[in-house]
């Protein structure tokens, strides 16, 4: 029809133009889907859904929930202004969170045709939003810099003690090159052991304090990793007592010849001092120092010399101020070289890449890669990122990411009931069992990690690695010498029970969740929504009753799940309690130290069924973890969102969206593949995108 419309003489032109157009409108109204732009505009589809579904509670007569007034949406530019709560909206009408189980549920067909309506009008906000990409400005927090000056420095030992490491290799089993875990290892913990207080480093250097990691996030959050002046004189106080530290010597620092050794040759000097700071200013600030700033370096070296200090103390000097300049600090990247692209140079990606597997600056391979300008290759990337994985030095990664992710730091301030748990506590001053329980998780992250094994072996697994202690807690049978404070022997065994294996039943999760004489049902949800599923719940009302104080009859005698039944027909409460609740009571089965039981203390039976996501019934925890699995590709999603939040140093907004889903599609393609993830996060376009820096008019 179309081809014989554009076969008509000119003279008729007029014609053809009209029966075009009136041809194309009703093939856009019959062809079109409902989410068709061409058909659909927000005013005839979207607001009379909201109108219909939603106002009552968000924005009628005042009443909003969810801190969502839908009211602030008249038109569709004003929609498209908030593509965070375009994707907010999409989230619960995608898991039928909305509307409320009270009210009319929406028809299937209506449900698939608003969400890719939605879902057509967030491609077009975020494809429209002037909102920043790439990785924000931030400075090295304490992890980062302490790994950064070993390996600039070239130290044989430590800069300062770093509690952040939870889990020690103690029997050199961590070999990534090799592509296994051994079935036996040993490790110790410095949070809760004693051992690592007495690891080598350089003497009389104290850490500045501890960075605090964002809420739902990390610690290498951009925002969160500020600049105060007090900070910058513990920067400038720190890079000194490293340098002038007793055992900072030839014997410790493999880069002593070639950086502080005075050259024999002293006629020559400034030339050498200027070729010995060039190369390690540029790895120091990550790029090639301009000409301008290299001669200040050097200067500053050779007036020193000048007025009578020896060349050793000069470097020390000069790399003092090195170590303390925000050129080293800071993370950052530069202008952009191009207003065609927001694309990251080679010098800044070598930079993102080692900051994010190895919490450092990169090393000479990647600077050179940088040089040639190959580092960007695919080819040549993908290369790259397998060497950095198959590095020991991925072990500090595996010392930051899993620990955060799963929020393992929460079980060194457990402290269950010493009367009621009396084994918990097992040597003096404090060692308890969490030492024990912590290493469980961190190996298991390990394993996947190296042998490269499928992320859904977090949720269920048939494997774990567990010390004597550890296993007498999951069974009171086993026998044998439990072990220590120092270090502990950890041996790979088989799971056949699938009440345990994953991280989500492990005794550390279940013990950091729970209080010190009861478990927490919604603390547990909350951990699950939060970590599993990346969706962390708000934080309760402030005005929420205790247990105790609901006018229950017997509470001695009810389960808890009939003692959380009133803030379930609270309406305040009542949209958490649905959704947290079978998330956290279908864990109830393990008792406040992580240990199961069938039975309350009061001799009732422990109901642990629910439904996942309003579709899933289960009866006990291996139902449970089978809905799990089935939604495998939600979990996955989550996953990938929490190690780009992670790569990128920043919480992700509505616009990375698009790089999650792709991400997410490739790794469900590698059979859920961490390796892959990795390498597809690294790979994408958002990983590799500087911010984009609008001018003001």
């Amino acid at each position: 029809m179309i081809l014989q419309i554009h076969s008509v003489t000119v003279s008729n032109n007029s014609s053809v133009m009209i029966f075009f157009l009136v041809f194309a409108f009703f093939t856009a109204l019959t062809c079109s889907g409902f989410g068709s732009e061409a058909k659909i505009s927000f005013d005839a589809r979207i607001k009379p859904f909201f109108q219909e579904h939603c106002l009552k509670c968000h924005g009628k007569n005042d009443k909003i929930k969810g801190k969502l007034d839908l009211r602030e949406y008249n038109n569709h530019t004003d929609f498209l202004n908030d593509a965070e709560k375009i994707e907010d909206i999409i989230s619960v009408i995608l898991d039928e969170e909305m509307p409320p189980e009270e009210e009319p549920k929406i028809d299937a067909q209506k449900r698939i045709l608003i969400l890719d309506e939605l879902k057509n009008r967030l491609a077009e906000a975020i494809k429209d939003s002037k909102t920043p990409s790439g990785t924000p400005i931030r400075r090295m927090n304490r992890f980062q810099y302490a790994n950064a000056v070993k390996d600039l420095l070239e130290l044989r030992l430590e800069v300062y003690p770093l509690p952040e490491r939870m889990m020690r290799d103690r029997s050199n089993y961590f070999k990534p090159e090799t592509g296994k875990v051994p079935s036996k290892l040993t490790v110790s913990s410095r949070p809760l052991g004693k051992s690592g207080l007495i690891e080598p480093r350089l003497a009389g250097v104290a850490p500045f304090p501890q960075d605090l990691r964002a809420e739902h996030g990390y610690d290498n959050r951009g925002d969160h990793l500020s600049m105060s002046p007090f900070l910058m004189e513990s920067f400038l106080n720190l890079s000194r007592s490293i340098v002038l530290s007793e055992n900072f010597n030839r014997r410790n620092c493999n880069l002593w010849p070639n950086l502080f050794e005075e050259p024999k040759d002293k006629s020559l000097l400034d030339e050498m001092i200027y070729e010995r700071l060039s190369k390690f200013i540029t790895r120091a600030f990550r790029r090639p120092g301009d000409r301008k700033t290299l001669l200040r370096y050097c200067s500053h070296a050779t007036q020193l010399i000048s007025s009578g200090q020896s060349y050793q103390n000069a470097m020390k000097e000069t790399v003092s101020a090195v170590l303390a300049s925000p050129r080293f600090l800071y993370l950052y990247d530069t202008n952009l070289e191009s207003e065609l692209t927001n694309k990251v140079n080679e010098y800044e990606l070598a930079s993102r890449l080692s900051f994010f597997l190895w919490g450092s600056i990169p090393d000479d391979i990647l600077i050179k890669h940088a040089r040639e300008k190959s580092l960007s290759k695919p080819g040549v990337l993908r290369a790259q990122v397998e060497r950095l994985l198959n590095d020991r030095k991925i072990k500090r990664f595996c010392d930051t990411f899993p620990s955060q992710w799963l929020q393992l730091d929460r079980i060194i301030s457990s402290v269950p009931d010493p009367i009621k748990y009396p084994d918990f506590y097992y040597a003096r001053p404090n060692y308890r069992t969490p030492m024990d329980m912590m290493m469980e998780p961190l190996l298991l992250f390990e394993t996947i990690l190296i042998e490269d094994r499928p992320i859904v072996e977090f949720i269920d697994s048939n494997y774990s690695y567990r010390s004597k202690r550890l296993s007498k807690w999951y069974d009171s049978n086993v026998e044998g010498r439990l072990g220590g404070p120092v270090t502990m022997a950890f041996e790979r065994v088989s799971i056949n029970d699938r009440k345990q294996g994953g991280v989500i039943t492990s005794a550390a999760v279940m013990t950091m969740t729970s209080g010190p004489e009861e478990t927490k049902p919604i603390t547990r949800g909350a951990w699950i929504s939060g970590v599993i599923f990346n969706d962390p719940p708000e934080p309760p009302p402030a005005d929420v009753p205790t247990l105790d104080d609901d006018n229950a009859k017997d509470l001695k005698n009810m389960t808890l799940k009939e003692r959380f039944s009133s803030h379930r027909d609270n309406p305040d409460c009542a949209g958490c309690h649905k959704k947290l609740d079978p998330l956290g009571f279908a864990l109830d089965n393990y008792d406040a130290v992580g240990r199961w039981r069938d039975k309350y203390e009061n001799g009732r039976d422990v109901d642990s069924s629910g439904r996942l996501f309003k579709k899933h019934d289960f009866k006990n925890i291996v139902e449970f973890k089978d809905a799990l699995i089935i939604e495998k590709d939600r979990f996955t999603r989550a996953f990938v969102s929490h190690l780009l939040s992670f790569s990128l140093g920043r919480q992700l907004k509505a616009s990375d969206s698009p790089t999650v889903d792709l991400v997410a599609k490739k790794v469900r393609e590698s059979d859920y593949s961490l390796r892959i993830m990795i390498h597809e996060i690294i790979q994408s376009e958002l990983f590799q995108s500087k911010i984009i820096q609008v001018k003001k008019e």
